[in-house]
């Protein structure tokens, strides 16, 4: 699994952090998503499908 974000689209809603927080985290100064791992591990594809699925901007793209 290969995660791809595009700070462009963010809109900073922090929904990805929410169900990910081990991938995903926010800038401190606009919010926008911060990628940590971009290869997780395999026991954090539910939660990284799942920021994907509730990004409100279709932000976040994974690549299997």
């Amino acid at each position: 699994m290969k995660i791809v974000v595009d700070e462009e689209k963010c809109v900073a809603a922090g929904q990805c952090v929410v169900a990910a927080p081990d991938v995903f985290d926010q800038r401190d100064e606009d919010g926008i998503v911060v990628l940590l791992d971009e290869n997780p591990p395999p026991r954090l594809a539910g939660d990284v499908r799942q920021a994907a699925a509730v990004c409100p901007a279709l932000a976040i793209s994974i690549e299997d």
